[in-house]
């Protein structure tokens, strides 16, 4: 049954449920659950504890083995399985039968990533999340708008007060990295005078630890946020990402874009252009394309696939021009700015 991470503190102060799943792709509140589930083990004497990484050669037997074996050193003992994949293999089958039947004085703590809705629906997922004898906790990632809250959270379980200048400064350069958020407060616990933290010690302790991806990059320009677009460039720039792969992920987009803007011009349906596009355009992110469709004519798009042509023959070196100027052109103009490259 699903466990709401909220009441997982509550939760472990008494009997501990035979299995505990934790999926999501929150890397530092995942850790975070998984940590107060292996507590709350120990101080119940669940004192041996063994780990299973469940890769693509896994032999799931091995589950079956530990869960059946009589322990040597403690009458009651964790096993962990970690599922990177997300999936079991064909093989996993020996999930299923432990969830039917869970190993007396043992907890079993399954940490995987989030699972689409597809997964959900297949018979192992299905008892993962409905099973009688699992806690299945779903952690959320922290939007941008939950995130100066989340600060404020921690802030305070360090003992720290912060001034709401000093929470926007911190969310500015974290930019959703909760982990150098998480690393951050515990520098400024160090450097706050009287537990008290102003915008002029956040200025002058946090680093600019934006977590910087292409994809990211790409979300921010159809969404015409061009200086903060800018800085995301820099910041992958900074991190040594090569500029043909940020290249490849906006001629990407650009082409997908001047192909669904053909067709539109030429009376199709845009759901159904969304549809029919290589690949398709899913429903999340129909909004973002569609608001990036408003900005370009048909024509424009096409020319800007032209720009990528163009920046693709400088990183070969053949042709004039810098290839970091032209991203950062070709940037601003899926943004909406009227720039060309020349």
């Amino acid at each position: 049954m699903k466990l709401n991470p909220a009441q997982l503190g509550k939760h472990l102060q008494g009997n501990l449920a035979p299995v505990y799943v934790v999926s999501g792709d929150e890397p530092l509140l995942c850790q975070e659950a998984c940590d107060a589930i292996r507590q709350a083990c120990r101080q119940q004497g669940f004192s041996e504890r063994q780990v299973f990484n469940a890769d693509n050669q896994f032999d799931w037997g091995h589950l079956l083995q530990a869960s059946a074996s009589l322990s040597l050193f403690a009458e009651r003992r964790l096993l962990e399985l970690r599922m990177p994949t997300g999936k079991p293999s064909d093989k996993g089958a020996a999930l299923l039968e432990y969830l039917a039947r869970p190993a007396e004085d043992t907890v079993l703590l399954i940490s995987l990533p989030k699972l689409d809705g597809s997964t959900q629906k297949s018979k192992w997922a299905k008892s993962l999340i409905e099973g009688a004898h699992c806690q299945f906790l779903q952690i959320w990632p922290v939007d941008a708008g939950q995130l100066p809250q989340w600060i404020r959270q921690r802030l305070s379980q360090a003992g720290l007060s912060a001034s709401a200048e000093a929470v926007d400064m911190i969310s500015i350069r974290v930019e959703g990295n909760l982990l150098a958020a998480a690393q951050e407060i515990e520098k400024l616990k160090l450097l706050a005078e009287g537990n008290q933290v102003d915008l002029a010690t956040v200025q002058a302790a946090v680093s600019d630890s934006a977590r910087f991806d292409v994809f990211g990059l790409i979300d921010c320009a159809l969404n015409g946020e061009a200086s903060h677009a800018l800085r995301m460039l820099e910041g992958l720039r900074g991190e040594g990402v090569e500029a043909p792969v940020i290249l490849w992920a906006l001629a990407r987009e650009v082409r997908l874009l001047a192909s669904i803007a053909q067709q539109y011009s030429q009376g199709t349906p845009l759901e159904k252009a969304f549809s029919s596009a290589r690949p398709p355009v899913w429903d999340k992110r129909r909004p973002l394309v569609s608001k990036a469709l408003q900005r370009h004519s048909a024509a424009r798009w096409a020319h800007l696939l032209r720009d990528a042509q163009q920046i693709d023959a400088q990183i070969k070196g053949q042709a004039q021009g810098a290839p970091w100027s032209g991203l950062s052109l070709l940037t601003l103009a899926i943004c909406g700015q009227r720039l060309r490259l020349k």
